[in-house]
């Protein structure tokens, strides 16, 4: 896997551009990875709903769910599918609008330095996550360490460890243990 530094993309993403996005203040150079997780309407998936959410096409008509969220414009840099497949919405130097209010390293508007990743699942699914994505969270977290020489082994976090009692994802099913710190 590998990162051009130059478009901000992945080379083996599939990219699907998102409008929720802008330049990073002071175009500060991500320090950290912030693992969320989603999937729309939740406990579903593969149905592509993330994608149309992340791109401000997810009509509100499709599914109750989805009209208390019809208004929101947030954004990932990069989905992993539950077969892992990886999915990049926003350049790795731009900012995507995925942490919301939140504190990190103990400084103020995380999505100025950090990079965030959804994993296609749900934080109340005891099934999890699939090996597939963790392989692909691994080499994906390698591939922005070699890019980004800042986000350093410690700077992996959970959505739930930077807005605590707001957002409790990945939640209690995923495995920290198979994420690779090296």
């Amino acid at each position: 896997m590998q990162l051009d530094l130059g478009s901000g993309l992945i080379t083996q993403a599939r990219y699907l551009p998102s409008p929720n996005c802008d330049e990073r203040e002071h175009h500060t150079a991500p320090e950290v990875i912030i693992v969320h997780c989603i999937s729309l309407p939740p406990g579903e998936y593969g149905q592509g709903a993330v994608h149309r959410f992340f791109q401000n096409q997810l009509s509100a008509d499709e599914h109750p769910y989805y009209q208390s969220m019809a208004h929101l414009t947030v954004s990932s840099h990069f989905l992993i599918e539950r077969d892992g497949a990886l999915v990049q919405f926003v350049p790795a130097h731009q900012r995507a609008w995925h942490a919301g209010e939140s504190v990190c390293l103990a400084k103020p508007k995380v999505n100025d330095f950090s990079i965030g990743i959804e994993l296609e699942g749900l934080d109340t699914d005891p099934a999890g996550f699939t090996e597939s994505q963790y392989d692909a969270l691994n080499e994906l977290c390698a591939c922005l360490r070699v890019a980004y020489p800042m986000i350093g082994a410690d700077n992996i976090f959970a959505h739930s460890d930077i807005a605590p009692g707001r957002k409790p994802d990945p939640g209690r099913y995923f495995d920290w243990s198979k994420i690779k710190l090296t």
